[in-house]
């Protein structure tokens, strides 16, 4: 099965060290960086189906690798 994505083929963990309650409509990330950010569509088990904020394609994520944005963090990066 080949690697999905660059942190897979480079062995990037974005594992989060704590626990977050990700659902539908949460604004999300993946790994330490604020950009980009992605909308959160659907989640089933550990998964979700998430869309990109700025380009709109969507996306499958491991719930593991979302971290939940702050509002006032992207109103200051605006």
């Amino acid at each position: 099965m080949p690697l999905s994505s660059y942190s897979d083929a480079f062995g990037i963990s974005q594992e989060r060290e704590h626990e977050e309650h990700i659902q539908a409509g949460d604004l999300v990330r993946s790994g330490a960086n604020l950009f980009p950010y992605f909308k959160v569509i659907a989640v089933n088990d550990d998964k979700a189906w998430v869309r990109d904020a700025q380009t709109g394609a969507d996306h499958l994520m491991l719930l593991s690798r979302c971290r939940k944005m702050i509002t006032e963090a992207l109103a200051v990066a605006a």
